[in-house]
């Protein structure tokens, strides 16, 4: 399994419009193989449904309040860590996904609004998934299920209370009682 240590940076949130999308984005970082999410602007809800889902369904996937994205960056730049930015105007990912998948640490940055000049500049790799308007949430997906190669769906999480049970047809989900 892919040792990578993958973070997740979501700058921005347009209120209300984008609660489902930033929720979406943490399942996705969690669900993915990203051990946290850090985000500058939070709707406690977005905490505390991601709080139930690790409880339910296990794992130790972290949400943090950040005041200043800009200083994470600079601190993550400097213990090492690749920033890679979503955006469609980057080298696509066909081109820069072999590369990223050998780096150790990762945050990957996933705006909401329109992102600063700055990220692009500070960025490691400003990767593009497709050329055409889309979805942050299938662009994070992609990214992560490229640079790990389908390696994420073999986590097993920590403490789970439910299981599903991988079935041609049908649901089958298991309960653990604590």
């Amino acid at each position: 399994m892919n040792k990578m240590m993958i973070e997740v940076l979501r700058i921005g949130q347009r209120i209300v419009r984008d609660d489902r999308v930033t929720t979406h984005v943490a399942l996705v970082s969690r669900a993915f193989g990203a051990k946290k999410i850090y985000m500058n602007e939070i709707n406690p809800e977005i905490k505390d449904t991601l709080s139930k889902v690790n409880k339910a369904w296990g794992s130790g996937f972290e949400v943090e309040h950040i005041d200043n994205w800009r200083t994470l960056l600079k601190s993550k730049k400097k213990e090492g860590t690749k920033i890679v930015h979503l955006t469609m105007y980057g080298q696509n990912i066909n081109s820069v996904q072999k590369k990223i998948s050998q780096e150790s640490k990762i945050l990957v940055v996933v705006g909401a609004e329109k992102v600063p000049r700055d990220v692009y500049e500070n960025a490691d790799y400003n990767v593009a998934v497709g050329n055409q308007p889309h979805s942050e949430i299938s662009a994070l997906a992609i990214l992560l299920d490229r640079i790990q190669g389908g390696e994420q769906f073999d986590l097993k999480f920590e403490n789970a209370k439910l299981t599903i049970t991988p079935s041609e047809k049908g649901k089958q989900v298991s309960s653990k009682k604590s």
